[in-house]
C-alpha cells in the first residue's frame, strides 16, 4: 500500500509544474459617468477603466451607446490608451435611460464584453441633439472562434500525457531490486 502511494505521489509531482497563475480577463472598474448613475447634462465620452491595459487597434475596440428607442449617440470610432477605452458623443437627446454596450480586446488577446447604464435627467436643448437615423445592433457577445489562447482540452490531453509517462517511469523504477 506504501508503495503505492509513492508511486501515485511521484507519478504526479510532474503535474506541478503545470500549475501557473490563471489568465484572468480584463475588467471593468469604473466608467464615466458611472454605472448606473444620474447626470444632468449629456457627456461628451463616454470613459471605461480597464484593470489591465487593452488592446489598440482600429476595429478592436467597440462602444455603442444607446437609448431606450435602440438609437446610437456615438460620433465616432472607441480608442483605447492604456487601460481606458473613450468613445466620443453627439449631444444627447431626450432625459431617459442610456445604455452603453462594449466590447474590447484584452492585452492578452481575449475579448471581453458587458454593459453599462446611466440616466440623463435633462433633455438636452442643444439643436445637435438628434439620433443615428438607423439604429444599429448592440455590440455582440465574443463568438468562441474570436478566442486566441490555447483551448482547455490541450491542456487536459498535455496533464494526462505527462501523467502517463511519470506513472510509467515510476513503476520501471519501482520493479528494480
Amino acid at each position: 500500500m506504501k508503495r503505492a502511494l509513492i508511486t501515485l505521489a511521484l507519478a504526479g509531482l510532474p503535474l506541478l509544474g503545470l500549475a501557473t497563475p490563471a489568465l484572468a480577463h480584463d475588467t471593468l472598474v469604473g466608467s464615466t459617468p458611472a454605472d448606473k448613475s444620474t447626470v444632468d447634462t449629456s457627456p461628451r465620452t463616454i470613459e471605461l477603466k480597464f484593470d489591465e491595459p487593452v488592446q489598440q487597434g482600429a476595429d478592436l475596440n467597440t462602444v455603442v451607446v444607446t437609448d431606450a428607442q435602440r438609437n446610437h449617440w456615438e460620433s465616432g470610432p472607441a480608442t483605447a490608451a492604456g487601460s481606458t477605452v473613450t468613445v466620443p458623443l453627439r449631444t444627447l437627446g431626450a432625459a431617459g435611460g442610456y445604455t452603453v454596450d462594449y466590447r474590447i480586446v484584452s492585452e492578452d488577446g481575449h475579448p471581453v464584453h458587458g454593459s453599462i447604464t446611466f440616466t440623463l435627467s435633462k433633455p438636452s436643448t442643444s439643436t445637435s441633439a438628434t439620433a443615428a437615423s438607423a439604429p444599429q445592433p448592440a455590440v455582440a457577445a465574443p463568438a468562441e472562434t474570436d478566442r486566441t489562447g490555447l483551448p482547455v482540452w490541450v491542456w487536459i490531453v498535455g496533464a494526462a500525457a505527462l501523467l502517463g509517462v511519470g506513472l510509467i517511469v515510476v513503476l520501471r523504477i519501482g520493479k528494480r531490486p
